[in-house]
């Protein structure tokens, strides 16, 4: 780390080096191979959800609308950040331009809260599946569907422009080395030569807004759903009413509870190495188990899997 440290102070200033995970170099040949495998999977596992979605037309339906979305989006921002992370176990030093580093924050952070939201659109649908079944056609249908997705986007839009903005306006020192394994905020905050009270504030507010809002909405419906499970009589409805919910429960308390437990703490609580192995949760392992938890514990997802792989074997 030193000898990096003396690199990256020599570095011209219209670039950063990316630390990575770890400077041991032991451990850089068995973790580039870990968390390639990781990336694997979490490409194949997502694109193929993509794929077994769009083909089935008995998957057509609000839940499995928001499960591709999801996927789209777990595919989309694992690849913004692990491609460049496996350079950094291969590679003495691991340049990222001014553009590049601000392009990949701006899509890493869009991404991200893009799944905040879709994570408490989809406990909305399920409270409406569960909760009031018989006008269920009627608020999910494809327009409101698709108004709620556009709302995802454009949080997430306005969410990364807000952090990017205050980004760019800061003037960044001589020492250019990104203590992490992509360009996040708090590690970028701590290389600024000028003030960085705005980006703290703006952290607090618009990191408030995308965990607060979707973890109210989430905390609101599960409330509900639960209630209703209770006045359900038959053991084999509640559990069907459970199995539904339990995946997106699991899904939302690893990617909510890492997310709270990076952003929203005093910077002096958390050193940043242990920093960069709670964002190891939210930005490689996520991505990676959604389309498993989802899949693994989905009837419908099992059966149209083996329709589909029945079809490419015997056409």
């Amino acid at each position: 780390m030193p000898e990096m440290r003396m690199v990256a102070e020599n570095s011209s200033g219209t670039e950063f080096i990316l630390a990575g995970l770890t400077s041991q170099p032991e451990l850089q040949i068995p973790l580039f191979f870990l968390f390639l495998g990781f990336y694997m999977v979490t490409v194949v596992g997502n694109l193929g959800l993509i794929t077994l979605i769009g083909l089935n037309s008995h998957l057509h339906t609000p839940m499995y609308f928001f499960l591709y979305n999801l996927s789209v989006i777990d595919f989309c921002y694992s690849t913004v950040i692990t491609p460049k992370m496996l350079m950094s176990f291969v590679s003495k030093k691991n340049i990222i331009s001014y553009a590049g580093c601000m392009t990949q924050l701006f899509f890493f952070l869009f991404f991200v809260i893009s799944e905040s939201f879709i994570l408490s659109a989809m406990a909305y649908d399920r409270y409406v599946a569960i909760c009031k079944p018989l006008v269920y056609a009627a608020s999910m249908s494809p327009q409101i569907c698709l108004l709620l997705l556009l709302g995802v986007y454009v949080m997430g839009f306005v969410g990364a422009m807000a952090h990017t903005a205050s980004m760019v306006r800061l003037t960044f020192c001589a020492n250019n080395l990104v203590d992490h394994y992509l360009c996040d905020i708090l590690p970028l905050l701590e290389l600024s030569c000028t003030s960085t009270y705005v980006n703290e504030l703006v952290v607090f507010i618009v990191v408030g807004i995308d965990i607060g809002v979707p973890t109210v909405t989430i905390f609101i419906s599960y409330a509900l759903i639960l209630s209703s499970i209770l006045h359900i009589h038959s053991t084999k409805g509640r559990s069907k009413a459970f199995s539904t919910c339990s995946s997106h429960i699991i899904a939302v308390s690893l990617f909510f509870g890492s997310g709270a437990f990076m952003y929203l703490k005093p910077s002096s609580f958390l050193p940043m190495n242990q920093g960069k192995v709670s964002s190891l949760f939210y930005t490689i392992v996520v991505p990676m188990l959604n389309p498993l938890i989802y899949s693994l514990r989905n009837r419908d997802v099992k059966s149209a899997l083996k329709k589909t792989l029945s079809k490419i074997l015997f056409s």
